[in-house]
């Protein structure tokens, strides 16, 4: 993963760098994150499976939600990610 790849990503949306499939699961994970408290909304879903069987969208959430999982929890304790 390049630098700039990591600089593009709070701009996917309009970055080249980004395929549709992946566009959709940044917006998976974005609403994930900026939304806990509500389901999907059937919009996303429907966009999600343009490019994704049933399950690689379970396994797409799955991930999301591990790393919210562990970020929350290295946020209680104060954990500092290493390089």
């Amino acid at each position: 993963m390049t630098e700039e790849y990591l600089q593009s990503l709070t701009e996917f949306e309009t970055s080249d760098l980004f395929d549709e499939p992946t566009k959709a699961a940044l917006r998976l994970a974005q609403y994930m994150t900026d939304h806990p408290e509500r389901e999907v909304t059937d919009a996303l879903f429907a966009d999600l499976r343009r490019h994704f069987d049933e399950a690689e969208i379970v396994e797409v959430a799955a991930m999301i939600g591990l790393f919210h999982y562990t970020n929350r929890f290295n946020n209680a304790f104060g954990i500092e990610p290493t390089v």
